[in-house]
């Protein structure tokens, strides 16, 4: 007898008991169901959830991988110096790089996926119904978008408060309000400050360096610009992505690679994703426009953020990875084409505003897409009306041929 068969059985088992939804969600995560439809009128399509969640995971799984090599990479460079003459294989695609990313992202993603769904088919189990695979994509993106020496305790309890706060209560996938994943980067960042930011978070054994004669740095671009201070990576560094940050938010082409393969697989929104790119830049745009004008002394603190290049704001930071992978969430944003322009704009715009006047965080994505989850609605709600009142409109201006006299009356009457 096969696994199928066997978990058939215990699926049967236990059918209409306590512990069904555990059996059910184990057999179809690994399976296909055995029950299929033979006869009668059905909708036929690929597109369920599960599989929308394996192809954002599969969108994903380069920025790991690349992720786990730069770990490397940057915690050796930290140490010996950065290779003068790069090569891809020589310095960067090497088994000690991997190694060193294995040991420690490996460990961030097992953490994020077990306390997840173990929470996942708790409720599932109390409420009694069927476990949901919404977690599938937070699980992996949760990871990506903290610093590779995360302790796995304070994953584990942001990741407990981001499941049952930011989803469970409103009802669980495809109810909350805000994005799960984004919750868990917030809880981090505001209960554990010193291990999301600085210049020793973001490179393997910095921390536990820090103090010593062996003491090491890997302070980000942007925590540079913040400080005032220049830094040494070049524009292919950072498209690349040879530079320090989250695991998976520092290569700009493997997002871009990615974002493409969710808009042709029509699984994220191309409007949301375009909007966002030019809120960015339009923001970049403005500050650069400051300084030009010399509207702000040098020596202000705002100074350096605002005249780094509008467009580079793009290729450093979460900001790529977060307008790719986060403003696209189908359930936290807007619903309407009309207002898809208006969330991704705004999340673009007041992320490189919040970058430049928050020094303290120059990352400023991650809020900007929890405050338009929260005002999505708000916008799909206007963008409704809008169209109401037009069409209402139209409706009231149209020539209307009744077939019978007494019909003008109530038709007028509707129309008033």
């Amino acid at each position: 007898m096969g696994m199928k068969e066997k978990l058939h059985q215990l699926k049967l088992k236990y059918q209409g008991k306590k512990m069904a939804p555990a059996f059910n969600a184990l057999h179809t995560f690994l399976y296909t169901p055995n029950e299929t439809t033979h006869s009668g009128s059905h909708v036929r399509a690929a597109d369920d959830l599960k599989r929308t969640m394996n192809t954002v995971i599969m969108a994903l799984v380069p920025c790991l991988l690349f992720g786990m090599f730069n770990a490397g990479y940057q915690h050796y460079s930290a140490i010996n110096g950065f290779p003068e003459n790069f090569d891809l294989f020589e310095h960067f695609l090497t088994w000690d790089n991997f190694l060193v990313g294995i040991t420690t992202i490996l460990p961030l993603v097992i953490v994020s996926y077990g306390v997840g769904l173990a929470i996942e088919f708790l409720f599932a189990v109390i409420k009694g119904h069927e476990v949901e695979e919404g977690y599938l994509v937070t699980g992996m993106l949760v990871p990506l978008i903290v610093p590779v020496d995360t302790p796995l305790w304070m994953l584990t309890i942001a990741v407990a408060f981001g499941v049952v706060i930011g989803k469970e209560v409103f009802g669980g996938t495809g109810m909350n309000i805000l994005n799960p994943a984004l919750t868990i980067r917030a809880f981090l960042f505001f209960a554990y400050p010193t291990w999301m930011s600085g210049d020793k978070v973001w490179v393997h054994e910095a921390v536990e360096r820090a103090g010593t004669a062996d003491a090491i740095s890997g302070e980000t671009i942007l925590g540079s610009l913040a400080q005032g201070s220049d830094y040494s990576y070049s524009l292919a560094d950072m498209f690349y992505g040879f530079i320090p940050g989250s695991v998976g938010e520092t290569s700009t082409l493997l997002i871009i690679l990615g974002g493409l393969f969710l808009v042709f697989s029509k699984i994220a929104s191309w409007r949301i994703m375009l909007s966002a790119v030019l809120g960015s830049l339009a923001m970049g745009l403005i500050f650069n426009g400051i300084v030009e004008y010399q509207l702000i002394p040098e020596y202000s603190k705002f100074y350096t953020l605002m005249s780094f290049p509008y467009w580079q704001h793009l290729l450093v930071g979460g900001l790529a990875f977060g307008i790719v992978f986060m403003a696209t969430d189908p359930v936290t944003g807007a619903q309407t084409n009309k207002g898809k322009w208006y969330y991704g704009f705004f999340i673009g715009f007041l992320s490189v505003m919040i970058r430049v006047f928050n020094p303290g965080y120059p990352e400023g994505v991650f809020l900007a897409i929890l405050l338009m989850n929260v005002f999505a609605p708000t916008i799909d709600h206007y963008v409704v009306r809008g169209n109401i009142k037009k069409r209402l409109k139209r409706f009231k201006t149209a020539t209307i041929y009744p077939k019978a006299s007494d019909e003008v009356d109530s038709l007028k009457t509707e129309t008033a």
